[in-house]
């Protein structure tokens, strides 16, 4: 029987180098060992929360938060650059990524109970302390996570994610007004018109200053995930709650300005949703927060993962050392 030179091609492949037809010394040498990032389900609540994991478990951890209409997937190439020194955990919302999806009915998608069910969620997994690094949504859910438990805080990295009006893109603002304050089908139309397929791929491009960099499966994946079945009305339900956290944030920066944790901020300045004006918050509130800003959009990880990397590991290498 003949083989397809594909079957070829795999089966000299199983057979080793030197039978495959390559001298052995074409194969090709490892170089550093990179952090392996392992794939993971906690059950709380009943609910099935996937997450992403890598580098040792003694390390200090690092909880990343993901934004809209992401996950955790955002994070694929910052996780393995801080994985060499730190535990890195990741997790995706209910709604997200590969995470349970159960419909409105059954749970309530607002941002409190999400911070609620992430809490739950380290508590599950055996974290007690950590970095916090908020993104979008991270945002109000990572300071409400503060906010209940401030001792567990070793630090934070805030990435495109506010807390005060002045940071929202003002037309963005006025298009969802309308639905805030009386949400019908008509006035619903902003917020559906926020996780279509043309406002997912803008979040990625729009500001991008390294289009080379921008791989487009970002928002393929996004996307594919937000056209599930059902998932539009988990997207509505949370862009009307958003009106909550904006009441909140008065509150959010007395918290902030009180607290005094050590902060980085990484700022992507050509984000078409968050303007340059909630970057520099922080630092009003805490003037010693560090700021690093990138000719980056919405999601800057896409277009400066190694440069973000890079200031996120010079920042918490010079944190205090951790107690045993």
């Amino acid at each position: 029987m003949r083989l397809s030179v594909f079957t070829a091609l795999i089966a000299a492949s199983l057979l080793g180098p030197n039978l495959a037809g390559v001298p052995a010394t074409a194969q090709p040498t490892s170089g550093a060992v990179q952090p392996v990032v392992t794939f993971h389900v906690a059950k709380v609540r009943g609910l099935d929360i996937f997450y992403r994991e890598a580098g040792p478990a003694n390390a200090p951890t690092v909880l990343l938060l993901h934004g809209f209409p992401s996950s955790s997937h955002m994070f694929r190439d910052l996780i393995p650059r801080l994985a060499a020194r730190y535990h890195v955990i990741a997790p995706d919302y209910p709604g997200f990524g590969n995470s349970s999806a159960p419909a409105p009915e059954a749970f309530a998608y607002n941002f409190a109970n999400l911070a609620t069910l992430m809490d739950e969620f380290v508590t599950t997994i055996g974290v007690d302390r950590y970095a916090l690094y908020m993104q979008d949504y991270g945002g109000p859910i990572g300071i409400r996570l503060a906010i209940r438990h401030p001792e567990r805080v070793r630090a934070l990295v805030v990435q495109n994610a506010v807390a005060n009006v002045e940071g929202w893109n003002p037309a963005i603002v006025k298009g969802f007004a309308p639905g805030w304050a009386n949400r019908t089908t008509e006035t619903e139309k902003a917020f559906r018109g926020a996780f279509t397929a043309e406002a997912t791929k803008l979040q990625y491009i729009e500001g991008v200053s390294r289009t080379d960099r921008i791989d487009p499966d970002a928002w393929i994946v996004d996307q594919a995930l937000l056209d599930r079945p059902g998932n539009d009305r988990i997207q509505v339900e949370l862009l009307y709650q958003y009106q909550h956290n904006i009441a909140l944030y008065p509150q959010w920066q007395a918290f902030l300005k009180s607290a005094k944790f050590p902060t980085l901020v990484v700022w992507g300045e050509k984000d078409p949703i968050f303007t340059t004006k909630g970057r520099d918050l922080y630092k009003t509130l805490v003037p010693d927060t560090e700021v690093r800003t990138y000719a980056a959009g919405h999601f800057a990880l896409e277009t400066h993962a190694p440069e973000i990397a890079g200031a996120i590991l010079d920042f918490l290498d010079r944190l205090p050392p951790e107690r045993k």
